[in-house]
């Protein structure tokens, strides 16, 4: 059977894309990401490491099959600062972004960037994203994409569809919108949700985004169930800097599609209360973090009396 369109170059060399792969403090977790990535059936051209770890140690023994494997070392923390620097430090067009606990399939990379290249430059690919197998007693997977149906995404769609931990656009496409915003996501006062900002500001900006549930990668089950409800408030938080930040007194849509959240999380929890105990109290943790988060990001960023705008 002949590789999928776009999975490799047509001299069988590696593929004309840059990965960015960010990391902090998991040298382990982020050995076992880059040999799934150089493993693959195809591989980049070029795999840049942005590490913001305490104390950097890089993996030996790395499949090399032609990909220049650049580390880049910067100081300070944030997911959203080093997928910035990754993106400036980048040599290629097509850009490439995934995480530092994951485990790519062998076709993920073609898959991804095939679609990408098929799709145009004023569109940006993203993927399923499966849940590995626990690693710890309770361990789970807090971000997952499951869905078989290929999908296309444009306007204002009123959820969130966009996961940067499996995801490829072209450089200007990134430009266009300014990058990811270093004031959101983990290592932040707001640990979360530059997916969602990102993702928004995209569509806001007349940009495609292209669901290819052919570009598979599991997303490592090593946290604890006791990190679960924390981690939930982490992320309310960040969501609701992300609602209060595009929040306009003479545009209403991001403050429905807040309270349409609200409303389906509350018509869910007697269910999922039901069947999941305890840990269906993520919900309520995620809409109390939601008003927290939007009342400290209008603090920090807007300041007393200031406009929202």
């Amino acid at each position: 059977m002949s590789a999928p369109a776009g999975s490799r170059e047509a001299n069988g060399a590696p593929l004309a894309v840059s990965l960015v792969v960010c990391t902090r403090d998991r040298p382990e977790m982020l050995a076992e990401t880059l040999r799934s990535i150089l493993d693959g059936d195809a591989v980049p051209a070029e795999l840049i490491v942005v590490d913001q770890s305490r104390r950097s140690s890089r993996p030996s023994g790395l499949p090399a099959r032609g990909c220049d494997v650049r580390w880049l070392t910067i100081d300070g923390v944030g997911l959203s600062r080093a997928n910035n620097a990754g993106a400036a430090a980048a040599r290629h067009d097509r850009l490439v972004f995934t995480h530092d606990d994951v485990r790519v399939a062998p076709g993920w990379l073609g898959a991804l960037t095939g679609a990408l290249q098929r799709a145009g430059e004023r569109t940006v690919v993203t993927g399923r994203i499966l849940a590995g197998e626990p690693e710890v007693a309770g361990g789970y997977a807090p971000t997952l994409r499951v869905q078989v149906e290929p999908a296309v995404y444009e306007g204002r769609i009123g959820y969130d569809v966009l996961k940067p931990l499996n995801m490829a656009m072209h450089r200007s496409t990134l430009a266009a919108v300014g990058g990811f915003d270093e004031r959101l996501g983990p290592g932040t006062p707001f640990p979360g949700a530059e997916d969602s900002d990102l993702g928004f500001r995209l569509l806001e900006a007349g940009y495609r985004i292209v669901y290819v549930p052919e570009a598979v990668l599991h997303h490592r089950a090593w946290r604890t169930g006791r990190e679960y409800l924390p981690l939930r408030w982490r992320y309310g938080i960040a969501q609701g800097a992300f609602y209060a930040k595009h929040l306009r007194r003479s545009d209403l849509h991001v403050l429905k599609r807040a309270a349409r959240d609200v409303q389906w999380r509350a018509s869910q929890f007697p269910r999922r209360l039901r069947r999941e105990g305890l840990r269906a109290l993520g919900d309520p943790v995620f809409v109390v973090g939601n008003v927290v988060g939007a009342a400290r990001w209008w603090w920090r960023e807007a300041g007393p009396g200031r406009s929202l705008r």
